[in-house]
């Protein structure tokens, strides 16, 4: 019988750990940037464009999946996310010079690959090196570091832009994505059986689009990021509107309760399996929308019902997020690992970028968009609580 110590021996190993501190320097890099976007935007004559920040971002990433799905199959998981990084490394010293609405949208566009690559290899690679029964605690590690990037990167952006200029907090997001690289140079690769890049590899058939094994991951991950993009789009404005100066706070609180989740409970889906974990999740996602409903109708309580709701925000997506990627690893074939990634993180871009457009587009024509925006959040994921309620008496 082995014990404690003996059966824990490939979880927490140097790779390990030098995969997690990757992910923390590129979450932070691509992160810093968020709450300072919208204003830099409608500084430009762009105000009716905010929501596009979100949404074109997100639109690269999710069409980048299947290729980087592909890829991470054939050519490795780290050369993938190496490129992910480069492609933030620069990126961050071209914003200073995209002086125009139209230049800005572009590099959005193109920054998107860098998260439509690099978590789909970090997700695969983390699958191949830890054992099945105890993926939940290791996307939960592994979300650890990347959750504490997602939390200081907006925080430190916007100390950057306030105590600096914005040109600093692009450079400085360049720097985190050049480390983040570096690192990954001492990686060492998980897939056995590779191939040399070629350009042939970018023709995808149509098998190859999406996996079928993580279906039920990709609908239950696209209705609960709907909150996400909402979030991303509309919250700084709510920030400023309940007067809390640095709108990077709320994205830094509802992380730290996300990390509080991740420490704690990240073998929760271990244990108790993956849809019950998630079907708690989405019940904690509504509540927060609901909350979050409240502080933007502005009443006496308003500021109390923005911090609740940040924090049952933070506390849903501490829970969803390793669980949703512990679930697809499971029912992932491991010769297609990367595309069941891909398949997941495509609903996860294709939400987000959803709900930044509809929020957008709420913020700047109607007088209650923001809750407006929140309420549909809230709906979406009570669909989502619906389908695994179903999915759990199975």
């Amino acid at each position: 019988m082995l014990t404690a110590t003996q059966s824990r021996p490939s979880l927490y190993t140097l790779p390990f750990w030098l995969l997690c501190s990757s992910n923390f320097l590129f979450s932070a890099s691509f992160s810093m940037m968020i709450p300072e976007l919208p204003a830099y935007l409608e500084g430009m004559g762009g105000r009716e464009y905010v929501g596009l920040i979100i949404a074109l971002f997100t639109l690269t990433a999710g069409l980048s999946r299947p290729f980087s799905g592909k890829l991470t199959d054939r050519i490795g998981r780290v050369p993938v996310m190496a490129f992910g990084s480069v492609v933030c490394f620069l990126c961050g010293f071209m914003y200073p010079i995209a002086l125009s609405v139209w230049g800005f949208l572009l590099l959005r566009l193109i920054h998107g690959f860098s998260t439509g690559t690099k978590p789909t290899a970090t997700a695969a690679y983390v699958a191949d090196v830890v054992p099945a029964d105890r993926r939940g605690e290791a996307m939960g590690a592994l979300g650890l570091f990347t959750a504490t990037g997602m939390s200081l990167g907006p925080a430190i952006g916007s100390g950057l832009a306030d105590s600096f200029s914005l040109n600093a907090m692009f450079y400085t997001s360049s720097v985190f994505a050049l480390l983040s690289i570096l690192i990954l140079l001492r990686m060492p690769e998980t897939l056995s059986e590779r191939e040399p890049f070629r350009f042939g590899l970018l023709k995808l058939k149509t098998d190859e689009l999406f996996d079928r094994n993580a279906r039920w991951p990709f609908w239950i991950l696209l209705l609960l990021s709907f909150s996400s993009g909402a979030v991303l789009t509309v919250v700084p404005a709510l920030s400023v509107k309940l007067g809390v100066v640095n709108k990077g706070l709320f994205f830094t609180v509802y992380t730290v309760a996300s990390l509080a989740v991740r420490v704690f409970f990240s073998r929760t889906s271990d244990r108790y399996g993956r849809v019950p974990v998630l079907w708690v999740s989405s019940v904690v996602l509504v509540l927060g929308m609901g909350l979050l409903v409240m502080a933007g109708e502005s009443g006496p309580n308003a500021f109390l019902w923005f911090w609740a709701g940040c924090v049952a925000f933070g506390l849903a997506w501490g829970m969803n997020s390793p669980t949703v990627q512990a679930w697809t690893a499971d029912l992932s074939d491991e010769h297609t690992r990367g595309r069941a990634m891909a398949t997941m993180y495509i609903a996860l871009e294709a939400g987000i970028g959803l709900g930044a457009v509809v929020s957008g587009w709420l913020y700047n024509h109607m007088a209650g968009g923001t809750q407006a925006a929140f309420a549909a959040s809230g709906l979406f994921a009570v669909v989502a609580v619906a389908a695994l309620s179903w999915k759990w008496k199975r």
